[in-house]
């Protein structure tokens, strides 16, 4: 078992930057692919960004790529998402995810942290 754990969210105004941080337990992450995801009010989860085991390899969601950067310590066993140029449409409650596949797809992650809220103002 994973347990993985979000923070870093808060309140933010349009164009600030946040950096999300995911500390995991259990295992190490090394084996590992790591995910973000959000969930905005009324909408489903989304996928934000994910990365390879290694962190060679990254892929950005649209409408965040250019702005958010995905990184990982794996001696640290923690992965960060640096979010830049926020804007309000960014406000969701985010997710760290890990899966032994490298993907986009959330239902291939096995672990799910608990969610850190992100709010941005206008």
């Amino acid at each position: 078992q994973v347990q993985l754990v979000e923070s870093g969210g808060g309140l933010v105004q349009a164009g600030g930057s946040l950096r999300l941080s995911c500390a995991a337990s259990g295992r190490t992450l090394s084996s590992y692919a790591m995910g973000w995801f959000r969930q905005a009010p009324g909408k489903e989860r989304e996928f934000v960004a994910a990365i390879s085991w290694s962190g060679g390899n990254t892929y950005y969601a649209d409408s965040v790529k250019g702005r958010f950067t995905f990184a990982r310590d794996n001696a640290k066993n923690t992965v960060y998402l640096q979010m830049n140029s926020l804007k309000p449409e960014d406000t969701a409650v985010y997710y760290c995810a890990a899966s032994k596949r490298y993907t986009r797809s959330g239902d291939e992650y096995d672990y799910w942290g608990q969610g850190t809220q992100v709010t941005v103002s206008s």
